[in-house]
């Protein structure tokens, strides 16, 4: 996750120097998106067929060979090319990112323990550390990127990691499924009806948060913060950079202390899906506001981009609680027999989440500047909403609690 963060600020702020269009700029990472559609849908049936382990392994290896590809770009190829082999490199991270996540979400419902509640507070830990992992990835690549420049950065990544791989094949302690043969590649689809509301509504509460991440607020903030001199571009990667490395740690971190916000430990099932739908609908009136603001802005204003930044802020933090929930109830409602096909699915949907929300924030910047890019994201979460609220009335199963 660390690299996975440092590779998309790496290549967003990097391009975005060499002139590409904002529009030109999403394209870079629908392969990455797209591959994670595809991945998730496939890796819960690898990991049921092959074991946690494997899909675990392959997914650290294939992010070592995408940093290694990307440092083999030339600067004399032209435009096209190289915005094809970058997105076919980002298409090889987006596998390896979500193969590694897919085994590491699947482990926690087999190893959590019975206790009442402890399900969620390791679903929370798990995801609000790697969240502020990924966030720490946007700094580093910013940073790396102003201080030893592109391919360095992208060769000292990868020899981290590949440390880390090694760590891990050495250490991994046994007790993951090992896989059966007799996984069917049918059995990928879910026929639960929650386990399929829940992913649509994530679907739209991912692609309302990349609507406006992905491009829109990263190039609108490197123009305001660069004065067109190479000292003014570095503090400029620095400044954005940090920006998104804030907003994803605290993202991260409001995810790990969400069980003990909403007192999930004396809450039933039940309760935590009404929970979902009452934080689902609070989110949607915060991109609107913003896009108000900036759209009846007469320029860019230091009060303006406080309150973007305040804004946003809070964005992440009530996204945070709704992504949170999600990932507690995906694994809430998957079989044990099954968890590695649902969670699978259910990350199916957050990719193609993303890749929408990736393809509007570059078309939305394009066309309407950053008000149309917010007022997107708004209606995206609006739509998470009523996917949430459509959820409460399918019928729950006999001994949910």
């Amino acid at each position: 996750m660390l690299t996975d963060g440092a590779l998309r600020m790496l290549v967003l702020l990097h391009f975005n120097g060499l002139g590409f269009s904002a529009l030109t700029l999403a394209w870079l990472f629908l392969l990455y998106e797209i591959a994670g559609v595809v991945t998730n849908l496939a890796a819960g049936w690898i990991a049921a067929r092959f074991g946690l382990a494997s899909t675990l392994y392959g997914g650290l290896a294939l992010q070592i060979l995408a940093l290694g590809a990307l440092a083999q770009l030339d600067p004399a190829w032209g435009v096209g090319a190289s915005v094809v082999f970058v997105m076919v490199v980002q298409g090889l991270s987006g596998v390896a990112k979500d193969l590694a996540k897919m085994s590491a979400k699947s482990a926690v419902k087999l190893l959590a323990p019975a206790a009442e509640g402890a399900l969620f507070r390791l679903v929370a830990a798990l995801t609000g550390s790697k969240n502020a992992v990924k966030g720490l990835g946007f700094f580093l690549g910013a940073a790396l990127l102003g201080l030893i420049g592109f391919r360095p950065a992208l060769w000292v990544m990868a020899a981290g990691l590949a440390l880390i791989l090694g760590a891990i094949v050495a250490f991994l302690p046994p007790g993951l499924p090992a896989g059966k043969k007799g996984a069917k590649v049918s059995a990928i689809f879910s026929r639960d009806a929650r386990v399929n509301g829940l992913s649509l509504a994530r679907f739209f509460l991912f692609g309302a948060r990349d609507t406006w991440f992905v491009v829109g607020i990263p190039i609108y903030f490197s123009a305001l913060f660069d004065d067109g001199t190479p000292e003014g571009g570095r503090a400029a990667f620095f400044l954005v950079g940090g920006f998104m490395a804030l907003w994803i740690i605290g993202y991260g971190a409001v995810q790990a202390f969400a069980p003990r916000l909403l007192g999930a430990a004396r809450r039933s099932e039940a309760d935590l899906e009404g929970a979902a739908r009452h934080w689902a609908g609070a989110l949607v009136p915060i991109p609107l506001a913003l896009a108000l603001a900036v759209a009846l802005a007469p320029a860019p204003a230091p009060w303006l981009t406080a309150t973007l930044i305040a804004g946003l802020l809070l964005f992440g933090a009530v996204f945070a609680v709704n992504s949170s929930l999600h990932s507690y109830l995906i694994l809430a409602f998957a079989g044990a027999e099954r968890v590695s096909l649902d969670v699978g699915f259910y990350y199916m949907a957050n990719a193609a989440g993303r890749l929408a929300g990736t393809a509007l924030s570059g078309l939305s910047y394009q066309l309407g500047g950053l008000p149309a890019c917010l007022a997107t994201a708004g209606a995206m979460a609006a739509a998470s909403w009523l996917a949430a609220r459509r959820l409460g009335r399918i019928p729950r199963p006999e001994g949910a609690q």
